[in-house]
């Protein structure tokens, strides 16, 4: 995406000689104690009620009810209103936070990562460091460095399709296809129908064939995503971690070609510190909320029809779902799934020194907080804030809006997003070649009307219908 330019977007250390404004040396707007509140009860609590690391159905479930996330967007705009383009400082006991209202704020923490805006906050090490002791989103310095390089490396994240497309491609399609064939079977799919197949793929795809029905890797996962969620509240579960990693490591070691722990065994991929295999766990974390993505974007693409015939048109003249092909518009798809339901609400940074803003001074070990939806749903996003427009990625106008960051911005960004779409746009191509999809759950995205704040995809359901040959 296009960064911001000129001096508003330029962000300045503590050390600069240079003041943006006259202000900038006093300290940032502070909300009132009211506001302060609202965010943390109708903002941030009721977010990491929803699972940050693995969702929780029960929340979810409320939030889609509710309208939790109807109620932030709200305070998010009154926000902005009240006090202009911030960031402002929410008032804790715990530690200062600093909330990010415009998209350039957004821009400039995420273009200054990870100096003077590290992703490495107290928050992440804790949750991440269950299961990921040694993930490049932990770590600073000469430590991140090393490992962020081997994620780009083995992730290829500059390749619109990775070197092991043909496998990753032939994968994903034949546990899509054993996924269709199941709904038909059954006249209904359901999330926990779907994920199980996903998780199929996701262990073929990273780990290999050997590791394709080990049902009991992903579980040991979620038991330790499931403490993530309360990492401030729980001890590390360091026996099962290293349990589950000694499990990762064996199959990474015997990974055959083709896979993506394959990448690791190519000499100097990465030096000791690097942990080259310890980047794994990341990568299996990662895949499932890629999961929700592309499972949500079925849902789109079911209640908008001529989105529909256009990703079957796509489908149709790349021919056999199992060979790779660029699958331009169904990763437009995706994207726009990510956009409309974002998979980390919160991006969360810290500052390791103290920052100049237009308004004053964020203080070091602050944690910075871009609440994702308000800049994908709100009017940033205009005028598609609440539709289904996967044409603005094929465009390219999305990509020229700074408030549109579905796998992040910056020095930051997912080093797995191309592999993401990859994997999720062929999977779509296998799902769709041959099946008409209907949402039978509420709510149902649908062509001429809002799209839902929320959509819980544990309660998400579709019927499939087969589509005639002469269709």
């Amino acid at each position: 995406m296009t960064p911001p330019t000129g001096a508003a977007g330029t962000l300045e250390s503590s050390h600069a000689s240079e003041v943006e404004s006259p202000d900038a040396t006093g300290e940032l707007t502070r909300l009132s104690a009211r506001d302060s509140a609202r965010v943390l009860t109708q903002l941030l609590l009721p977010t990491a009620a929803k699972g940050p690391i693995i969702r929780r159905p029960a929340p979810m479930k409320l939030s889609e009810r509710h309208g939790w996330d109807r109620r932030a967007l709200a305070l998010m705009a009154e926000l902005r209103e009240r006090y202009g383009d911030g960031p402002v400082m929410v008032t804790t006991a715990a530690r200062p936070i600093a909330l990010l209202l415009t998209p350039d704020g957004m821009s400039r923490a995420l273009d200054r990562t990870p100096d003077p805006f590290t992703p490495d906050t107290l928050e992440k090490r804790w949750a991440l460091g269950q299961f990921q002791p040694h993930g490049s989103l932990i770590s600073r310095g000469g430590e991140r460095r090393a490992r962020r390089r081997v994620n780009e490396k083995a992730l290829e994240m500059t390749r619109p399709m990775h070197s092991a497309a043909p496998e990753v491609t032939r994968r994903a399609a034949e546990e899509a296809s054993a996924t269709v064939r199941r709904a038909l079977r059954h006249g209904v799919l359901g999330w926990d129908e779907f994920n199980e197949t996903w998780w199929r793929a996701v262990r073929r795809i990273v780990l290999g064939e050997a590791a394709a029905d080990d049902t009991e890797l992903t579980r040991r996962l979620d038991v330790l995503r499931s403490a993530a969620n309360l990492s401030l509240l729980r001890t590390r579960q360091r026996a099962r971690r290293d349990e589950f990693l000694l499990r990762v490591h064996r199959y990474a070691f015997a990974a055959e070609p083709g896979t993506i722990a394959h990448e690791l065994h190519e000499p100097g991929i990465g030096r000791p510190e690097a942990d080259p295999v310890g980047q794994i766990p990341h990568w299996m974390f990662a895949y499932e909320p890629a999961g929700m993505v592309t499972y949500r974007a079925l849902a789109l693409l079911a209640g908008h029809p001529r989105q529909a015939a256009e990703a079957v048109r796509e489908v149709r003249e790349a021919g056999d779902p199992v060979t790779p092909h660029p699958l331009p518009y169904l990763r437009a798809c995706v994207r726009e799934s990510v956009r409309l339901w974002h998979t980390t609400p919160l991006l969360l940074r810290e500052t390791t020194e103290p920052t100049r803003w237009p308004g004053g001074t964020m203080p070091a070990g602050t944690l910075v907080v871009a609440y994702t939806p308000w800049f994908q749903r709100g009017g940033f996003a205009a005028p598609y804030e609440n539709s289904f427009a996967p044409e603005q990625w094929i465009s390219g106008e999305a990509e020229e809006n700074p408030a549109l960051v579905p796998f992040s911005d910056g020095p930051g960004r997912c080093p797995g997003e191309n592999l993401v779409l990859l994997t999720a746009s062929s999977w779509l191509a296998g799902m769709m070649a041959h099946t008409d999809w209907k949402v039978i759950s509420r709510p149902a995205p649908r062509a001429g009307e809002p799209i839902p704040a929320l959509l819980d995809h544990f309660t998400l359901y579709f019927s499939p219908r087969p589509r005639p040959t002469a269709d």
